[in-house]
């Protein structure tokens, strides 16, 4: 039953590909030409449109088309909302199946929950109680056990031990029985599902091979099959490229280091030095480090080496920010990872794989943390055997948003050559954003106090005792201290950070907050799933968009906003570096469930990204969140500030708590 993350593709009507069909000028203009006929006219007469002024046959063709395909959703919707689902729910039911909704609802309901954003296993398991789907149905059962180990990998994990998925299945499958003696008092209580028919459920999911049983840490456990299948396709690649020789053959390292010194116009440091030394002799390299540490030095001398052997050399990074910045740096062209594998949004996957590999001699891959299973074994798919494979990455930053934990997986297995850069370099010392963010990495709490008076630093720690005072302590600094102190705009150039969504200081609230505030009056907007969009609006992309190549985490500002033809346009920066100055891209009313306001985000999602200024609230309220790695990779977002809004005892809790929550994978293992 259960299959890989990516979205269906079922058929789609055009007005699930929102074409924009009747705006409310032009309804206007058709209930004054031929008043209460006028949806007569449109479905029975529709060459009459064109006595319409402005009505050609292009538009008048698209006014029928919506209407046909309208017909058609006002049939679905009235099924969806027959059985419970409401309006923002029901289009994005719609946007996914298209005409076949009501079908797949009627004939596997629970497939909302696995294909769905937004929609969970409550929701689903609701309409199938509707649809008549008892509770002991083994399709709920083995939804269950699916659900479980989605959410599981939603949080990072290829699998779990089987006792903890039992538990996890137990508990989201667990019904409402009445509670008490007395039946008619109406008190219910949730009963678990009795583990026998759980178990039952399992065995058809491992018998069919949508999971796989296996150990985790020694003990049995459950995994999903695509990537158990993939972390063991990464070991193997790794395991075959580490045992063989570079393409380049053998470099004198004594002799390249003095060279590529007088060419970039520096000394290496003795750890840089080493580092080269290993990536001449090694096919396969991971260099890891914390900002201030010479990564990009180091990154820049390996390739200027390997570029005059004339090797061909490709570069690449899992968002477009974090490309555009390594372009920068490098003064080499480097693509996001799925721009490299050419992903073809009709056939749903990479053109790049082992049958069209990659045609280089190196691959060079920026912000390693960040990748998770899938694309990395993806990417190592499209990998040519002779070529060798540099991975650069900040192990203690957050992991990937995705199951698993490459990077630090690698670096735990013992199995690969890593150069791990420590030293912060003296100019790099300077900076109290590295001094902090060192400090905090190494477990310690760093300097909080102010400036002397009439100075200016590049962080600050600002006190606030409640999240009441840390709103408005930070509307404050966004919106006056920075712009007059340092000249940022507080739109373009300055990003808060947030622990979490949820809360006073979480990311949403906040967004509401900013928006007011810095652009407080649009001429213009539409309010669609619970946001208000306007010109000018900094907004962000939610979820991966293949054929908008637009991508989870991207940030744009809205340009336009077109009521007639019900769209607006978001320009997007090129390679999100800089200013707002890239492509625009349009999108339907019905597709704005894909973007929110983005003057606050969470720090997750800032990850690969570099901001002029950061601002990030840090209180007690966030104590589920405050973790070490997660503060650390929140400050060292801010390039030339970073302004701690908060309390001491929150960021002290944070330091404190380095035990993040341990991901559950086989990578580390299986490379060992």
């Amino acid at each position: 039953m259960l299959r890989p993350p990516p979205p269906p593709r079922a058929s789609r009507s055009t007005s699930a590909r929102n074409d924009p069909g009747i705006g409310p000028i032009y309804a206007s203009k058709l209930v004054a030409a031929f008043g209460d006929q006028v949806f007569e006219v449109i479905e029975q007469a529709p060459e009459r449109l064109r006595e319409v002024p402005g009505i050609g046959p292009v538009r008048g063709q698209r006014i029928s088309q919506a209407w046909a395909d309208q017909k058609v959703v006002r049939e679905i919707m009235v099924f969806l909302h027959s059985h419970g689902v409401g309006t923002a729910r029901a289009v994005r039911i719609f946007k996914t199946y298209g005409n076949d909704a009501v079908q797949v609802m009627a004939e596997n309901p629970y497939r909302l929950a696995r294909d769905i954003r937004g929609i969970g296993f409550r929701t689903a398991d609701a309409i199938a109680a509707r649809l008549g789907i008892e509770p002991t149905a083994m399709i709920r059962l083995r939804a269950g056990v699916n659900y479980a180990l989605l959410e599981a990998s939603g949080d990072g994990h290829c699998g779990l031990p089987s006792a903890e998925l039992l538990k996890l299945a137990g508990e989201l499958l667990s019904v409402e029985r009445p509670s008490g003696p007395v039946e008619e008092s109406g008190a219910t209580s949730r009963v678990p599902m009795e583990p026998g028919l759980i178990q039952s459920a399992l065995d058809l999911e491992l018998a069919e091979g949508s999971v796989v049983a296996d150990t985790l840490a020694g003990e049995p456990a459950i995994l999903l099959a695509h990537l158990h299948r993939d972390e063991r396709r990464i070991a193997e690649a790794l395991q075959a490229l580490n045992l063989s020789a570079p393409p380049w053959g053998s470099i004198e390292a004594a002799i390249a280091i003095p060279w590529v010194e007088q060419r970039l116009g520096l000394e290496l440091a003795a750890s840089q030095k080493a580092a080269v030394e290993q990536a001449l002799s090694s096919k396969v390299l991971v260099i890891t480090g914390g900002p201030g540490v010479g990564k990009t030095t180091l990154i820049n001398a390996i390739l200027r080496i390997l570029a005059a052997k004339r090797l061909r050399i490709l570069l690449c990074a899992p968002t477009g920010r974090a490309a555009k910045r390594m372009g920068e740096t490098t003064g080499l062209e480097a693509k996001t990872i799925h721009r490299l594998l050419e992903f073809d949004p009709a056939a749903f996957g990479f053109k790049r794989k082992a049958e069209l590999p990659l045609e280089c001699d190196l691959l060079v891959v920026d912000e390693t943390s960040m990748v998770n299973v899938p694309l990395m074994a993806s990417l190592l798919d499209a990998l040519p055997p002779e070529a060798a494979l540099l991975l650069v990455g900040d192990v203690d930053q957050l992991p990937s948003v995705g199951p698993g934990q490459v990077l630090a997986d690698l670096i735990n297995s013992g199995a690969l050559p890593v150069a791990r850069l420590t030293e912060v370099f003296r100019q790099a010392a300077s900076s109290r954003i590295i001094t902090t963010a060192h400090a905090i990495n190494a477990g310690t709490i760093p300097d909080l106090r102010p400036p002397p008076a009439e100075t200016t630093t590049d962080f600050y720690f600002l006190p606030a005792d409640s999240p009441e005072q840390a709103v408005a302590l930070i509307l404050k600094v966004v919106g006056e201290r920075i712009p007059a102190r340092f000249g940022l705009d507080p739109i373009a150039q300055v990003q808060v950070l947030c622990p979490m969504a949820r809360g006073g200081c979480g990311s949403r609230s906040l967004n509401i907050e900013l928006q007011q505030l810095l652009n407080p009056d649009p001429t213009e907007q539409v309010e669609r799933f619970g946001w208000r969009f306007a010109p000018a609006d900094k907004v962000m992309q939610v979820a991966n968009d293949y054929e908008k190549e637009v991508f989870n985490g991207d940030v744009g500002t809205v340009e336009t906003i077109d009521a007639d033809a019900s769209e607006l346009t978001v320009r997007y920066p090129s390679g999100e570096a800089g200013g707002f100055d890239g492509r625009e891209v349009t999108y339907g009313w019905g597709e704005l469930d894909n973007l929110v306001p983005a003057y606050a985000c969470t720090i997750h999602k800032s990850q690969g990204s570099e901001y002029p200024a950061v601002v990030i609230p840090l209180l007690t309220q966030h104590y589920a969140m405050l973790q070490r790695n997660l503060v650390y990779t929140g400050i060292t977002r801010g390039k030339q500030l970073v302004v701690l809004v908060g309390q001491k005892k929150a960021l002290a809790m944070a330091v404190k708590n380095h035990l993040s929550r341990r991901r559950y994978t086989k990578l580390a293992e299986w490379l060992g």
